[in-house]
């Protein structure tokens, strides 16, 4: 008889910080027959289940896929309906779960969503084997391995490894389906809150080189995964940090292996956190380097769609227009009303609109007033594209209507909901080359680089007063534990 195999995806980085909502809606939600066909082939962890289940006969039953942007805390009724989906698919009786996460879902109920909801699974499913997929980025709670068989999460940033390392679970997941033991997990946590832009795993730094202590621990016999997880550290949660966790033959073997990781990250804490400049230096510096023959990349971090930013802080824009620039090419800033004033004027016609700034975050200063601009309407779309580069690649993304807005000085993509700039689609799905400017300016850190970096003349880092801010002396963390560094100082951590 074939084995029934449960398989869901559940999707949210929780900003604790940010103004933007997140209801079920935000998750554009795939249910029962729905989500089964669109499990084959996935660009996610969950392909790789999905393929896993075919290849060995399984019966399958996909209750849900869900991913929403990330935003501020998920609203209970949406979590409730989606741990339900996949909590009646489990209670109908099945042989595995397989399970791809985040690590780093807040909901307004549970400060550890997934480790709330691998609990509830563990609970109408004692015996089952769960295997789990998780991000880079999560941050990573003892619930989370207490209530599942085997973890492992993605090994680089920007994540173009989301298959490899859904098909890393189903390896160790498959002797479990056949009755092997379960193996030993552990979870080491120094007390670091690393900054987002100093994880990037294609550049030579601390993070790029720990992946790689991991990767050689992983040959070690005895040893089936190591994760190195750098955390999400805009959640203000008793678990926000820097982790390692480890999946071994014996649990000695895995505490040592996840302490030796630790204490390296430890050592190189310095290098983890990151040092802004001043917008107007960003700036001066991007105007030396603009010379016509590909644009610069101004990247703006403070405001990043994919770790929360509301997409629509104007202080990059503003600073490069009142530095006297032109050649800019911004995309997209999530302005809806705006929007909705574009689409009524129509193509073709001269509007005046007050443009962004329009999201307040609570504990942080106000945004500036809306910046006032005048010009043409050069398209409009209904902000749909398919993903032509390696994050996503070939899924359908929307970022709600769109149009294009020509200043002049500078044409600005404007979307309904906030967006990640990840691919060429946000400015193809208007008529646009994202090439021909002297500036390209995204609301992007890291997920833009793999399409845009390549083919730009190079890379400014811009600070901005957003809710996504690589300061975080700015956030007022209440849950954090303390001490932690780099806010805390004489911090003493043996390991």
């Amino acid at each position: 008889m074939s084995k029934r195999l449960v398989l869901a995806r559940l999707n949210h980085e929780t900003n604790t910080f940010s103004p933007v909502p997140t209801p079920l809606s935000s998750f554009n939600p795939l249910w029962g027959p729905d989500a089964l066909a669109a499990a084959e082939g996935a660009p996610t962890a969950l392909g790789a289940f999905e393929a896993f289940a075919r290849r060995i006969g399984a019966a399958i039953d996909v209750p849900l896929i869900a991913h929403a942007m990330p935003s501020g805390p998920v609203e209970d009724d949406a979590f409730e309906a989606m741990a339900q989906a996949i909590l009646q698919s489990v209670r109908q009786g099945c042989d595995g779960i397989l399970l791809d996460l985040h690590g780093a879902m807040v909901t307004r109920s549970h400060d550890d969503g997934e480790g709330e909801l691998l609990a509830r699974l563990r609970a109408a499913a004692p015996g089952v084997p769960i295997g789990v997929a998780l991000d880079l980025h999560g941050n990573i709670t003892q619930a989370m391995l207490d209530n599942c068989d085997v973890i492992v999460g993605f090994k680089t940033y920007p994540h173009v490894d989301m298959v490899e390392t859904g098909a890393h679970v189903t390896r160790l997941f498959a002797p479990l389906l056949d009755g092997a033991a379960r193996p030993a997990m552990a979870l080491c946590h120094p007390p670091i809150l690393a900054a987002t832009l100093c994880m990037n795993t294609t550049t030579d730094c601390a993070m790029t080189d720990l992946v790689a202590l991991a990767r050689q621990a992983e040959s070690r016999p005895g040893v089936q995964a190591v994760t190195v997880f750098g955390g999400f550290p805009l959640a203000d949660l008793v678990e926000t940090g820097l982790s390692v966790v480890t999946v071994a033959d014996t649990p000695e073997l895995a505490a040592e292996i996840a302490r030796e990781l630790g204490r390296e990250a430890w050592r190189r804490r310095a290098e983890y956190i990151y040092h802004e400049e001043p917008l107007a230096a960003s700036i001066s510096r991007a105007v030396a380097l603009a010379d016509g023959s590909a644009p610069v990349l101004l990247l703006d971090h403070g405001d990043n769609c994919m770790s929360g930013g509301t997409c629509d802080v104007m202080d990059v824009l503003e600073e490069l227009l009142a530095a006297g620039q032109d050649g800019i090419l911004v995309g997209p800033i999530a302005d809806a009303g705006t929007v909705a004033q574009l689409f009524a004027a129509g193509e073709g016609a001269t509007v005046e609109v007050r443009l962004g700034n329009k999201t307040p975050a609570q504990g942080l200063p106000l945004p500036h007033p809306p910046l006032t601009l005048r010009g043409r309407v050069l398209s409009l779309s209904d902000g749909r594209y398919r993903v032509t580069g390696p994050i996503y690649h070939g899924q359908v993304l929307s970022m709600g209507r769109a149009a294009l807005l020509d200043t002049g000085a500078a044409r600005i993509v404007v979307c309904e909901q906030p967006h990640e700039p990840l691919d060429m689609g946000v400015f193809t799905c208007l008529g646009i080359d994202g090439l021909s400017a002297r500036f390209l300016h995204l609301k992007s850190r890291m997920y833009c680089r793999p399409v845009f970096e390549p083919l730009a003349k190079a890379v400014v880092e811009c600070a901005s007063s957003g809710v996504t801010a690589s300061d975080h002396d700015l956030f007022a963390f209440r849950k954090l534990a303390r001490p932690i560094y780099p806010l805390d100082d004489e911090i003493i951590w043996q390991g």
